[in-house]
């Protein structure tokens, strides 16, 4: 095998490495991570290892437990007997771009891609995205599907299911209130820090959006949004908050493990953390209506 030199990231606070084993595959694949690229190889403390190589097949296949929704494309989720994963990375177009098993506690990973450059660019972007969240999730870390601004130094998370206006609604912010810029638009990392300080990052996994920035802030509020007639917001109780918070994070629902400390993350996080729900037009009055009730908390 002629393994390349590894190439470490740094995203949300922690280094991953990726190790490209063969010269069919380079971090070319990975346009969106240039942002989070190290200048120097960091060891220390690494949240995972990814290595990428085409050579490599599974010896045993896992029995299946079931799919895994990634931004609306389903992956096939299988178990081996020792406790690890393999996911089948699939396109919208069913196309099967890539192959990623994990171990059983997430520290290392191997995947085997497929097709064209963009099938593989989708297939790794989407192993790297996973492999980072089921790690994170024994860290206070959080991967979660979420539109978020920046605003006086504070970050704000827009939640909900696809199609509800995520993207919407930080649009509405960015165009009505000055100084506002998007930090990304699908997939940034939350994360209750060792401080004690909740913080949300950029990540280079950001949807149908170009957003992959290094950029980081203290998290404001979060924002359930539903759709309405009418602009109305009120704080969610501690059970609404729960019932908000965890549906938007990436967790493998199958592995004990990662969902508990997925549960035991969101729960530390809404005691200083408020949640609103905001039921709302597409309009300016909304966007309004939301930054000023949540900047006077």
């Amino acid at each position: 095998m002629n393994m390349k030199k590894p190439t470490y990231y740094r995203v949300g606070g922690h280094t991953y490495c990726v190790c490209f084993a063969d010269d069919v595959n380079t971090a070319a694949l990975l346009p969106s991570s240039q942002p989070f690229l190290l200048p120097e190889a960091d060891t220390t403390d690494l949240l995972f290892t990814l290595t990428v190589d085409d050579g490599w097949r599974p010896a045993v296949r896992g029995e299946e437990i079931g799919q895994f929704n990634c931004g609306g494309n389903n992956h096939g989720v299988y178990r081996l007997p020792d406790g690890s994963y393999q996911i089948v990375v699939s396109d919208v177009q069913d196309r099967q771009c890539s192959l990623l098993e994990v171990t059983a506690d997430f520290r290392q990973a191997k995947v085997c891609l497929n097709g064209t450059f963009a099938m593989r660019n989708f297939g790794l972007n989407n192993a790297l995205m996973m492999a980072y969240a089921f790690a994170g999730s024994q860290c206070q870390t959080l991967l979660m599907h979420a539109s978020v601004v920046r605003k006086d130094g504070y970050g704000y998370l827009c939640l909900g299911v696809s199609g509800t206006g995520k993207s919407t609604h930080t649009g509405l912010w960015l165009k009505h209130i000055p100084g506002t810029d998007l930090m990304n638009d699908d997939n940034p990392v939350v994360r209750r820090c060792p401080d004690g300080v909740v913080r949300v990052y950029g990540s280079p996994w950001s949807g149908k959006t170009p957003c992959y920035r290094n950029v980081e802030a203290p998290v404001g509020a979060f924002l359930q949004l539903q759709q309405a007639p009418h602009n109305k917001i009120r704080r969610q109780s501690v059970v609404e908050s729960f019932a908000s918070l965890l549906p938007s994070c990436s967790v493998m629902k199958w592995d004990e493990r990662d969902y508990m400390g997925t549960c035991d993350t969101v729960a530390a996080i809404m005691q200083t953390t408020p949640t609103y729900l905001l039921e709302c037009l597409p309009d300016e009055a909304a966007c309004q209506l939301s930054y000023n009730t949540i900047r006077a908390v």
